[in-house]
């Protein structure tokens, strides 16, 4: 009688921790998605981004960019990589993006890799982005997470949202908040995810009118920089986003409390607002950063994914099957 009990619970009991597992958060997306149909999905991203990282460390800091940039267009669902069509109005050709977001290649030889040890396309594109964002934080001496997968591919995209969406280098306070807002992303948030401007660097286009217009400034910085950007042509000279453009690290924040953030919406985060107390602390605590920037690509990889039937795993990431 009791082996019957038992049997008879084995199935709730199997289902509840099944649910358990796999219900990890409300976006249906669950660290362990690829461990049984494809165990080495994820340390072949892995060795692709430290191989691409070994060659150009600076890399790192485009793939993490990728993935900024698809999740604030109609969520984290690769829709960025889409190339232009006769019915794809490629987000590539979007002003944050054109002459500008980069890695591609990178992303492309992932899928390729990946395909090959898992015996055709199970790996979503939109996976391979979140993956590689992750894993280049880590091989630049930033913290680790517990990615989050089963995303997969749009069918569309959409040039018109990139434009609309993807925060300007020319945004205010305000117009940040209600940026982040619209993602479903707070002011911690914001603070801490701009933290990833530690990492890359930006053209003179998009800091130009920072550096001749701008009084929040340090004088010098301004100075130096107006040698990189002059006021007309070399619209895209770089400049680093920070001191030390392919480390992670807390000099981000130490460069807009010392007036020195290179981008008018980065110093806006250190300008008399309700968030310059939260920059002050993470310039103070390495680790509280490290901890919360983790917690926060979490929260963004969850923006909008498409799960289930919607969408689709694409065999080529730069277009639709």
């Amino acid at each position: 009688m009791e082996k019957i009990k038992i049997i008879s619970f084995l199935p709730l009991f199997v289902s509840l921790v099944f649910s358990i597992a796999t219900a990890s958060s409300d976006s249906g997306l669950y660290p362990s998605y690829y461990d049984r149909v494809c165990p080495e999905a994820l340390p072949t991203i892995k060795r692709v981004v430290e191989d691409a990282l070994a060659q150009e460390r600076g890399m790192g800091a485009s793939l993490l960019r990728l993935h900024f940039h698809d999740c604030f267009v109609n969520g984290c669902d690769a829709s960025i990589l889409l190339d232009q069509t006769t019915t794809i109005d490629s987000e590539k050709n979007a002003a944050p993006n054109a002459n500008s977001a980069r890695g591609f290649e990178v992303i492309n030889k992932i899928k390729s890799e990946v395909d090959k040890v898992c015996g055709g396309p199970v790996v979503s594109c939109a996976d391979i982005l979140t993956v590689a964002a992750r894993d280049s934080v880590v091989v630049l001496g930033g913290p680790s997470w517990n990615v989050k997968l089963g995303r997969r591919d749009s069918t569309t995209a959409s040039r018109t949202a990139a434009d609309a969406n993807i925060p300007s280098p020319f945004m205010d306070l305000p117009a940040l908040i209600k940026n982040f807002k619209d993602q479903g992303l707070d002011e911690e948030d914001l603070v801490v995810l701009s933290g990833a401007h530690t990492l890359g660097f930006a053209q003179c286009r998009t800091f130009r009118d920072r550096i001749y217009r701008d009084t929040n400034i340090d004088p010098a910085f301004a100075s130096h920089l107006r040698t990189i950007c002059p006021q007309v042509g070399s619209d895209s000279s770089l400049a680093p986003l920070d001191p030390t453009p392919a480390s992670f690290d807390v000099k981000y924040f130490t460069n807009l409390v010392s007036k020195k953030g290179l981008l008018r919406s980065d110093q806006a985060l250190f300008n008399g607002g309700e968030t310059d107390e939260l920059v002050s602390e993470y310039n103070r605590n390495r680790n509280e950063f490290f901890e919360d920037f983790a917690e926060s690509m979490i929260k963004m990889g969850d923006i909008k994914p498409l799960t289930g039937n919607r969408g689709q795993i694409r065999n080529n990431c730069r277009k639709i099957n």
